[in-house]
């Protein structure tokens, strides 16, 4: 599978990149670690850069996650079981456990954890069904959808284009949860630390004013 993922976006560039995580999206078995950890290293030797791996990737992102929250919004959880047990929920390998477990997800953690199941596989694109079903306000999910994926793929592009031809193995370092859960972390700890010492010098300098 991954040299069929890599000779699209050879050939096509921005737009295979935007496609393949369109359907990385609705095909959860589909290694989004592949395609953007190999389209960052593309940026090393093509003419493509990161900026705009990044914006195809999210807007890829957004429209496989729009999919899946316009069949949850149309499917009651009974129409999902059937069309799960249908020959075209078979084909697309979606599991009723995993599904379950991204509405389980919803129901505990709330509007947010679409924000933040964007960082855990498989969950990162079947959180978008429950949230269809529950017809969460489709501002809230499209900002929500958008801020996450934005950071996960900033991430693993970057990280690709660090790699360089070893972007396999980043590829592979990131397909554990643990290891993808421990950066994410870590980038909003920096942020967040930004921001706080940030604020305390404005407040200082206008104090000393």
């Amino acid at each position: 599978m991954n040299d069929w993922l890599i000779s699209i976006m050879n050939q096509y560039g921005y737009l295979g990149v935007a496609l393949l995580i369109t359907v990385e999206n609705v095909f959860p078995p589909i290694p989004s670690e592949v395609i953007l950890t190999f389209s960052g290293f593309m940026t090393t030797y093509t003419r493509m850069h990161i900026p705009g791996v990044v914006i195809s990737s999210t807007v890829g992102s957004l429209a496989g996650a729009l999919i899946l929250y316009e069949a949850g919004y149309l499917l009651t959880p009974e129409r999902m079981e059937a069309f799960l047990n249908s020959r075209p929920g078979r084909l697309l390998r979606l599991k009723k456990e995993d599904i379950q477990k991204a509405m389980d997800w919803f129901d505990s953690k709330g509007n947010y954890t679409v924000f933040f199941c964007r960082f855990i596989p498989i969950v990162r694109s079947l959180i978008s069904i429950p949230a269809g079903t529950a017809r969460m306000d489709l501002k809230r999910f499209f900002l929500m959808t958008a801020l996450g994926s934005f950071l996960w793929n900033v991430i693993l592009v970057c990280l690709g284009a660090a790699a360089g031809s070893s972007w396999q193995k980043a590829a592979a370092y990131f397909e554990n949860y643990t290891q993808a859960a421990k950066i994410v972390m870590g980038v909003f700890l920096i942020i967040g630390l930004l921001l706080f010492f940030g604020r305390r010098s404005r407040i200082h300098k206008k104090n000393s004013q």
